[in-house]
């Protein structure tokens, strides 16, 4: 018998990621630095009551708007309007929202040229997302982000949405 398993085995396919600088591959763990050292950032996307669909996965120093696209790619409906924090406001996001159908209801930074128009009212709704962080950080795990890899968060970032998501199910029974 000539040649190895790589060849013989064709449904198996090694895979290589290069790393992202020659000292090291934290890039591709989601770590990076920030004002608060090295670290990484978790954006969700939530239901009207808390829930989450999904995680993006950034590095600290990454801009929030950056993960849009991918909280956006999420298989779920789409909701009439958007609460997001100052870190979400950019021209560019707004105009996906809204060629999308959904009202933007995200406070302008305070460098902004021309302040956008917000529905305080509605914004009050954002503390829904606040209480779903901290509900998450309940799993120790996942507040002091003892997880060096990236699938690794992702994998409990899952489990204590699961657990959210059952003891939702459970408590409207």
């Amino acid at each position: 018998m000539t040649g190895s398993i790589w060849s013989t085995a064709p449904w198996f396919v090694p895979i290589h990621r290069p790393r992202a600088q020659k000292g090291g591959g934290a890039h591709w763990e989601a770590f990076s630095r920030s004002r608060g050292g090295f670290t990484s950032r978790v954006h969700v996307r939530c239901d009207n009551q808390g829930y989450p669909p999904g995680f993006v996965l950034t590095g600290g120093q990454v801009s929030d708007y950056k993960a849009t696209g991918a909280l956006m790619a999420f298989p779920a409906p789409n909701p009439r309007a958007m609460l997001a924090d100052r870190g979400y406001d950019s021209y560019s996001f707004r105009q996906d929202l809204l060629l999308h159908g959904i009202l933007s209801v995200i406070p302008s930074r305070k460098g902004r040229s021309t302040p956008q128009k917000t529905d305080w009212r509605c914004y009050r709704d954002r503390n829904r997302i606040e209480r779903m962080f901290n509900r998450l950080k309940q799993f120790r795990r996942i507040a002091t982000r003892y997880n060096k890899t990236d699938l690794s968060l992702m994998s409990f970032l899952s489990l204590a949405a699961a657990r959210l998501w059952i003891r939702s199910f459970i408590n409207a029974a």
